[in-house]
């Protein structure tokens, strides 16, 4: 009976990883090595969006700067793991215990991993003090700040060069055990007590701070869990890639992933998975198509840019015809709990009685 508790506590996640780990066994087994480079990086994307979703998601607040923590990370670990004979040559700003030094890859993960998390707590305690679009104008000047600084600052990163012979290490299971890893950590911090003040405060912030909720502190604890997230995307995609360049750290990545939310519904988990499938997939059909394929004897492509084009009309008509994203706020439950068979994502149902909105509250912490 526990056994069955349990399975259905989490089936939420559960309904996310078995697919997850059906598609990747299909496409390692049958898939050519493109697909499985694909897929491995819609999985590190995954990791990235899911991130994202543990700040955004449950806070109502878009962040545009978690590409920042991304590059962070992304770049610690190439000071610290890559190219012995090149750091005192074209690095030569690093400290020396870096600069002469290769690290152990999961070490040299780790602290880049902490570094992200450390550089969002710290960026944290000034825009948390903010909300709604001030916040998210902020965290978008932060994703300028970062890139203003790596692009000049030509001693430590080599500037707008690209860094190259990072080790390459991380395949499809690798990026998969890491995006299973952020869902059970992003569905257990949504399920915790910091999760749900959280979810409060993005219901209805004079309702949650009237019942004694800090906005601030709860923003904070996640700003900062996810940047940690964003910055083991970072690592992974480094070691992905084997390169790291400031440019890949910027705006058309930052868009991409936001669009891969809002597609999918921007208020659950299940949303972020499901938007992030759907994009990895019409995209890469898309970008296959632009690359041309061949019925019969006939050649077929189509134009340059349509990939983009299509992307930006899939996004105004899930705008239009489904605002709230093809999950709708609502996360997978076990079949039979209710008619729909899932839940909806929000705590709190807005209501107009003040004295109804505090007592659908949490308690007082």
């Amino acid at each position: 009976m526990r056994r069955v508790q349990l399975i259905q506590r989490f089936y939420p996640v559960l309904a996310l990883i078995i697919p997850l780990l059906i598609v990747v066994l299909v496409i390692e087994v049958f898939g050519s090595p493109g697909t499985q480079r694909v897929t491995t990086e819609a999985l590190i994307r995954l990791v990235f969006a899911v991130g994202l979703y543990i700040f955004a998601g449950n806070s109502g607040i878009v962040s545009f700067g978690h590409m920042a923590f991304c590059a962070i990370a992304a770049y610690a670990t190439a000071w610290q793991t890559c190219c012995a004979l090149m750091k005192p040559i074209t690095m030569t700003g690093l400290p020396a215990f870096v600069r002469d030094n290769t690290f152990p890859l999961f070490p040299a993960a780790m602290t880049s991993i902490g570094l992200a998390a450390g550089v969002a707590f710290l960026s944290g305690l000034i825009l948390m003090r903010l909300s709604s679009l001030s916040a998210s104008i902020s965290t978008l000047a932060l994703l300028f700040i970062l890139n203003v600084i790596y692009s000049n600052w030509v001693s430590v990163t080599m500037g707008n060069s690209t860094i190259v012979g990072l080790p390459v290490y991380v395949t499809a299971w690798g990026a998969l055990s890491a995006a299973v890893l952020v869902i059970v950590i992003a569905y257990l911090f949504q399920r915790s007590r910091w999760g749900l003040m959280l979810r409060a405060t993005r219901e209805d912030e004079v309702a949650a701070a009237a019942s004694g909720l800090s906005l601030y502190w709860t923003r904070l604890a996640a700003f900062t869990l996810s940047g940690s997230v964003a910055g083991l995307a970072g690592v992974l995609f480094a070691h992905f890639t084997g390169t790291v360049s400031i440019g890949t750290f910027f705006l058309s990545h930052t868009f991409l992933i936001v669009a891969m939310l809002v597609v999918g519904g921007m208020r659950s988990l299940a949303g972020a998975v499901v938007g992030v499938t759907v994009i990895s997939a019409v995209t890469d059909v898309f970008r296959r198509a632009e690359a041309g394929f061949s019925i019969g004897s006939i050649d077929v492509a189509i134009p340059p840019g349509s990939q983009e084009l299509i992307l930006a009309t899939l996004m105004l008509l899930i705008l239009i015809f489904r605002k709230d994203g093809i999950m709708a706020g609502r996360e997978f439950t076990w079949p039979g709990r209710s008619k729909e068979g899932h839940v909806r994502a929000p705590l709190v149902t807005p209501t107009k009685d003040p004295a109804q909105r505090l007592s659908a509250l949490p308690p007082r912490p």
